[in-house]
């Protein structure tokens, strides 16, 4: 059995890249595993993440779809903590599907696994409330530890997909030429520094010793700037910020 859906991602050695953790996710322990729901159109794809998941101590495939309209009616009856859903699929696309989901199941997650590397995409994907954007070429012990990731709150984005994020806030930045902005929350010092740390890609444990304070307050800090914001994730955070510019992006 191939053990990647491709090849795996080259990643730096000396710098994370953004908004991914560079080491791997280490979760802490739970009672029950982390339910997920694998949506695909193909079915040789499913059954491979199938095998592949059930390896997995902490985490059980409770259900597949093949599109999303049957994606939103695995979610409503299962319940799942992650839906593992691809972008584009018959009859309803991913997408698509995202918002509905949150609807029937609002405490599921979902990460997007796909072929596409369109910054539409990702942007929909992210605006449709997904919490993670990953492309198929990743290895199969990156799925595993995006997912424990994606449950314990993390977001999620492959390399080449947060570069071209940062890329396009970066040029809708210098377009902009607004002498006034609305007024954004006020964060904290403290806050700005541990938004701007996350825009690095930086993880809770790596921000922890970058600032030298514990992880629990970092975790504590990031609920913070999420509540002020009003915003649901770390990814919609950072996008925030660069929009209002309380990060600059050099």
């Amino acid at each position: 059995m191939v053990d990647s859906f491709g090849p795996t991602m080259p990643m730096p050695d000396a710098h994370p890249s953004p908004m991914t953790d560079e080491e791997p996710y280490e979760r802490g322990p739970q009672k029950e595993p982390i339910r997920v729901l694998v949506v695909d159109d193909h079915a040789l794809f499913r059954r491979g993440l199938e095998i592949v998941l059930a390896q997995e101590e902490d985490i059980e495939v409770v259900g597949e779809a093949g599109d999303g309209a049957e994606a939103v009616e695995k979610a409503a009856d299962l319940l799942p903590d992650i839906v593992l859903m691809d972008v584009r699929m018959p009859r309803r696309g991913g997408i698509e599907a995202c918002t509905s989901i949150k609807e029937v199941a609002p405490s599921a997650k979902i990460i997007m696994l796909t072929i596409s590397d369109e910054e539409a995409d990702l942007y929909d994907a992210i605006k449709a409330g997904a919490t993670g954007y990953l492309l198929k070429e990743i290895s199969t012990d990156e799925v595993s530890t995006a997912i424990r990731a994606v449950a314990d709150g993390q977001s999620q984005i492959s390399p080449s997909m947060a570069a071209k994020l940062l890329t396009e806030f970066k040029s809708m930045i210098q377009r902009t030429d607004e002498s006034k902005l609305v007024p954004a929350p006020k964060l904290t010092d403290r806050e700005l520094e541990v938004l701007k740390l996350v825009a690095t890609g930086m993880n809770n444990r790596d921000i922890a010793k970058e600032l030298f304070i514990s992880e629990n307050t970092v975790k504590n800090h990031v609920r913070n700037i999420l509540e002020k914001l009003q915003l649901h994730s770390r990814m919609e955070a950072v996008v925030y910020a660069m929009r209002e510019k309380i990060l600059e992006i050099r």
